[in-house]
């Protein structure tokens, strides 16, 4: 048995599968469970006012295919971020996190992963870094009380792009409830930008790891990049998370339309086991 587990994000597949059918497919391509996708559109945000019987079919689906939603990526706070200098804004920004946390504890998923940033389509100034500082403490303490973890997505705008810059807010609020969730792409970017070394960025967040987004990119470039075309090095940087005790991975790709997706899904399975230093397929 493998002593580490693959997910898969669930926009590698296309938008008109159900999720039982995304489960059904990630399973056939090897990977071990779905990352589940709450973004900014209305479909999406959609998903965190899901009925009680629409859960219960959806629990069952992954009972049946034994391919489980094991997280969540919340993109969502891109339309509606922590620190807006709305309060109204912020108000449904906290909203959201508590459905999302709701929807993850009633799905048996146990990481959210929250986008690391205090706005998006706005200018970061300091009083958004604060209005984002006070609604981080609310939203932890909200996965507290329902047990799920909060883990910052490294993103590619400065406000926290680096591992290291992640863990500075981990230590502020000092909760076993938010950890980091690194974007293996964009920490490579701003690493090496800045001449550093990305495994030296990854290792600064030792102990407070719980998965890692495996994503290719090349400089300025963060979406949409084919594995094996970009500059990341996932066979080192695998090895290096693994030492840190790092268990859970997800393939981080896009459906871009090609009529082929389910090779697609099976080659970056190979690719990404590969690189994790064991064999392809389901065990």
């Amino acid at each position: 048995m493998r002593n580490y587990r693959l997910g898969l994000y669930e926009k590698s597949m296309p938008g008109s599968l159900s999720i039982g059918e995304k489960l059904r497919e990630a399973g056939a391509a090897g990977f071990d469970y779905l990352e589940l996708s709450i973004d900014e559109t209305d479909e999406k945000l959609a998903r965190l006012d899901w009925s009680g019987s629409e859960i219960g079919a959806l629990r069952e689906v992954q009972e049946e295919t034994g391919v489980p939603i094991g997280s969540i990526c919340l993109s969502g706070h891109r339309r509606f971020p922590l620190g807006h200098p709305d309060p109204e804004v912020q108000r449904e920004s906290l909203a959201i996190m508590e459905k999302a946390i709701r929807l993850a504890a009633r799905l048996g998923a146990r990481i959210i992963q929250v986008a690391g940033y205090d706005v998006y389509y706005e200018a970061s100034t300091a009083a958004t870094a604060e209005n984002f500082a006070r609604n981080l403490m609310l939203s932890v303490e909200m996965a507290a009380r329902w047990g799920v973890t909060l883990a910052f997505e490294t993103m590619e705008t400065e406000f926290m792009n680096t591992v290291g810059k992640a863990m500075s807010w981990v230590e502020k609020a000092d909760s076993p409830y938010l950890q980091v969730y690194p974007d293996l792409g964009n920490i490579t970017n701003a690493a090496l930008a800045a001449g550093r070394d990305p495994l030296a960025d990854l290792r600064e967040g030792k102990g407070h790891i719980v998965a890692l987004h495996l994503k290719e990119t090349k400089p300025g470039i963060f979406r949409e990049v084919p594995y094996g075309t970009g500059h990341v090095r996932f066979a080192e940087s695998a090895a290096a998370a693994l030492d840190m005790g790092v268990r859970l991975f997800v393939g981080e790709f896009w459906y871009t339309g090609e009529a082929d997706w389910r090779k697609t899904l099976a080659s970056s399975e190979r690719f990404l086991r590969q690189a994790l230093g064991g064999a392809s397929g389901r065990r």
